[in-house]
């Protein structure tokens, strides 16, 4: 037996972050590195290479979310126009203008019924709004969607939006592409985490083909669907997205969505009261999202079958759209002119309260829609209604309701989803009015504040967070890559000769000298190389012949690490090769042992995250005991 030690200082650098990437020398070439099992690097060039084969999938992907995009609204417009003018026309039509008040009623209920029967009968994975289902596959299916919610989702809602549903084709369409990309990874046998990405591929995709808004599509993949931010992911994503785009361009044309008249920058007072305006959208945000959840939990008590929910969500649809028909349809010319300044007053009013009643309700009874759109509409309206009281109140403020309508808007849907640069961006990029930054950045912030302290999940994973799931909503480097192994390794190394009796190893631990209690030993030879790793269990084996030596126990070529490798490659090495330990050997002589690493060192790592964090929140508490005793001797 021998103790041995890696030197305390040495005579060169540590190798850089970009020598950890490189590839590892053959054995072939370095006769050191024969029966070593090495660990796998973080960026190789066959990753490299699949990247690009994953984007030019995406690529692929976005080209036909661009087209299911043009077709979505193409369907959406013929069954509208069937059900509210008895025509056949691909044209932009609104069931506000139709000539037959009854269809304003029963239209909503027969796509309700049809929908039902879809649901029932095809696949009830196309009931609700899309992103949340999407969501769920990729966290607890391995991005698997089925083919036949490929196809019968966006044939639901087209009829459910046609037929006058209070919503937008932006869930369906995300949900179809989103589909579509799970369906290509499936078909060309790629790992899990490539059918995410094309998965969110194709549903940034067609959000960017419905609006035109791409950066936001990046951003709402990033902040709902990815749950990471690595280039492996992003690059197909962007690249979908920009395919997506151009078919928008090509197809639907290139003017923004929600256009509006230019408006003007925004003064420092103004802007704190848009701020504060998105607080208070915000904090409605949070009772729009429970009465949303309320009336599903209502319709879950009816005595009947799920079935005919949709049916009976449509017929309050249409008596709500009977007495204002502009609550029906996806309704994007509402949000335009609210934005617009063009409705204001009572009758504003009144289309934010019918609205609200009515999707909440069609929502809740389990048939296929978006909930972007309606959010808008919302946010729009009661930023557009606080900004008059404000103006009335301040009107010196210089307080301009087109600004405290889009700050609304954005802080409805950054409220509701925490998505808040999504939120942002979107707003800007569907009117392309860049002076509306600033005061959406702070109205949309506030929105997200007030969002965290009232509710612990959003409008898109309340519903998995009641099946008992976990939603990741916060995306932070890995701790353990941002440790070095050379930083907690075990230098005094407990290391046992090849040629020594197991006999003597035997009496050793009996007579628990130190060291002998671990659990593994480095074994090496005379000219003290590494050759393998024995453990206490093999040591203390009772069938052992007597004549036993160390060598002879070794079952397997040693798993080793680098020093300069991260503890995340070290704990992935320990997991693939399933041992507990690892030998540290040098990078330019891997036979050389310098000192070794076990699963509670790597657990043990931890102990400085929690006390850097339980420093920083003892620092907040007496903070506030300060102040207080400060407010006191004041008093």
């Amino acid at each position: 037996m021998s103790s041995s030690e890696a030197p305390t200082a040495r005579d060169s650098q540590p190798e850089s972050a970009a020598a950890i990437t490189q590839l590892p020398i053959s054995p072939s070439l370095d006769p050191a590195l024969e029966h070593l099992r090495l660990p796998k690097q973080g960026q190789t060039i066959a990753l490299n290479r699949r990247i690009v084969f994953i984007s030019a999938i995406a690529i692929l992907v976005g080209f036909v979310s661009g087209i299911v995009a043009k077709l979505l609204l193409d369907l959406i417009a013929l069954i509208t126009s069937v059900s509210f003018y008895g025509t056949f026309s691909l044209g932009d039509s609104s069931p506000v203008h139709s000539p037959y008040a009854l269809a304003l009623i029963f239209a909503p209920i027969v796509g309700g019924v049809l929908v039902g029967l879809i649901a029932r009968y095809g696949s009830s994975a196309i009931r609700g709004d899309g992103i949340p289902e999407v969501m769920e596959q990729v966290l607890y299916n391995e991005s698997r969607v089925p083919p036949l919610v490929a196809l019968l989702k966006p044939i639901a809602s087209a009829i459910t939006i046609g037929s006058g549903g209070p919503f937008g084709a932006e869930g369906p369409i995300i949900a179809t592409g989103g589909a579509f990309g799970s369906l290509i990874g499936q078909f060309l046998r790629t790992t899990s985490d490539e059918r995410k990405i094309l998965l969110s591929a194709g549903a940034a995709g067609g959000l960017a083909a419905i609006f035109g808004t791409p950066v936001a599509a990046v951003l709402l993949a990033i902040e709902v669907l990815l749950f990471e931010y690595r280039a492996r992911s992003l690059i197909p994503v962007s690249l979908a997205v920009a395919t997506a785009m151009a078919m928008h361009l090509a197809l639907i044309g290139s003017e923004p969505i929600f256009a509006m008249p230019n408006i003007t920058e925004p003064g420092g007072t103004a802007l704190a009261i848009y701020t504060v305006l998105g607080g208070i959208v915000g904090l409605a945000s949070v009772y729009v999202t429970r009465a949303v959840y309320w009336a599903e939990e209502a319709f879950e008590h009816l005595p009947i079958h799920w079935m005919w929910w949709p049916a009976l969500g449509a017929v309050v649809v249409g008596v709500i759209g009977f007495a204002d028909p502009r609550t029906l349809g996806v309704g994007y010319d509402n949000i335009r002119n609210i934005l617009s300044g063009d409705v204001l007053g009572t009758s504003l009013m009144i289309l934010v309260i019918l609205k609200a009643i009515s999707w909440i309700i069609a929502l809740g009874s389990g048939t296929a829609g978006g909930t972007l759109a309606p959010l808008f509409t919302l946010g729009g309206g009661l930023g557009a209604l606080l900004g008059v009281m404000a103006s009335a109140i301040a009107p010196s403020m210089g307080i301009d309701i087109r600004i405290a309508a889009l700050v609304g808007m954005a802080a409805m849907f950054a409220g509701a989803s925490r998505a808040l640069l999504t939120s942002v961006v979107f707003a800007f990029e569907a009117t392309r009015q860049p002076l509306g930054l600033l005061p959406l950045l702070g109205g949309g912030t506030a929105a997200y504040l007030v969002s965290l302290f009232m509710m612990r999940g959003t409008i898109m994973t309340e519903k998995l967070i009641r099946r008992g799931n976990r939603i990741p909503s916060e995306y932070e480097a890995d701790f353990l890559d941002q440790v070095l192994v050379r930083e907690i390794e075990s230098k005094e190394v407990i290391a046992l000769q090849a040629d020594d009796p197991v006999e003597e190893v035997r009496d050793w631990i009996a007579a628990r000298a130190p060291g002998s209690e671990h659990q593994g030993y480095p074994v090496v030879n005379a000219e003290a190389q590494l050759i393998g790793v024995v453990t206490r269990r093999d040591l203390l084996d009772v069938d052992l012949p007597i004549t036993s030596i160390v060598h002879e126990l070794i079952k397997r070529s040693p798993v080793v690490i680098f020093e300069d490798n991260s503890l995340r490659e070290a704990a992935d090495q320990m997991v693939r090769e399933n041992v507990g330990r690892l030998p540290i050997v040098a990078r330019d002589n891997p036979r050389h042992l310098l000192g070794i690493i076990t699963r509670s060192d790597v657990l043990g790592a931890h102990k400085r995250r929690m006390r850097l964090a339980n420093r920083a929140q003892r620092s907040i508490v007496f903070g506030q005991m300060r102040g207080m005793r400060a407010r006191k001797a004041n008093a």
